[in-house]
């Protein structure tokens, strides 16, 4: 029935979404050179809201839990699982006051509108996967801006999308790159459920009426240890609050 009901709802929410990428677009494009970063960011926030919101034109809901205490003006380093492009905006949009930015293919940042935009000029790092030379250098920048304007990032070191929700390993690499340029950072694991359901069925149809949850969890010291025990401590942490 939720397939179904899919097929009747994807459409309508694939031109919502559409929409708010293309309006956006020009808009993003304004605020960057009129203004500058600030109000190019603010722009892009508000977007992810929408693109957020449309999850709920498929009868989907998103909740977002954060009791942890995470500091302001410190670098911050989120690590989470991956199960679908939809983690994305949710994360954009609930982690916006502490500047996330995110790692990213470079393909990505051509053809897309709104999304290419920002990968572009919102800090992010753009990596081409076939040249690790490039990818080492372009992660090692965005430690490096988030040191100097104490920016966040958000790394999913899984290295893929996992289509059935199994937490696969985590790799040290890119956290280790950062915390190289950005000694500073706190590691802070969130575990993502159920996006991956929106998708099980592919592009089209998305799934409907699921419940996706995103949690915060207790944020990790990393100063004096190794980088692959941390993560490996945020994989566990992560695990364990989806029960596997």
């Amino acid at each position: 029935m939720k397939k179904l009901f899919g097929y009747i709802l994807s459409p309508i929410h694939y031109v919502a979404f559409g929409l708010i990428l293309v309006i956006f677009h020009p808009v993003q494009w304004l605020c960057f050179n009129a203004f500058g970063y600030r109000a190019h960011k603010w722009i892009v926030d508000v977007m992810n809201s929408l693109l957020t919101a449309s999850y709920y034109l498929l009868g989907n809901t998103v909740k977002f839990t954060n009791k942890q205490n995470l500091p302001i003006g410190r670098p911050i380093i989120f690590i989470a699982n991956h199960q679908s492009l939809y983690d994305i905006p949710v994360l954009i949009w609930h982690l916006r006051k502490y500047h996330a930015k995110f790692i990213s293919k470079v393909e990505l940042t051509k053809g897309i509108p709104s999304v290419s935009y920002n990968l572009r000029h919102g800090g992010a790092a753009n990596i081409d996967r076939k040249d690790p030379r490039q990818s080492i250098m372009e992660i090692g920048k965005l430690g490096t801006r988030m040191k100097e304007n104490k920016w966040g990032a958000v790394i999913f070191p899984e290295g893929t999308r996992s289509k059935d929700g199994t937490v696969k390993t985590f790799q040290a690499a890119g956290v280790a790159t950062l915390l190289k340029k950005c000694p500073e950072a706190l590691l802070v694991p969130i575990a993502i459920n159920n996006s991956w359901k929106m998708v099980r069925y592919g592009q089209y149809p998305l799934n409907t009426f699921t419940a996706m949850s995103w949690e915060v969890l207790t944020p990790i010291e990393p100063t004096g240890r190794p980088v692959d025990e941390s993560v490996s401590e945020c994989e566990a942490a992560i695990k364990k609050a989806l029960g596997q």
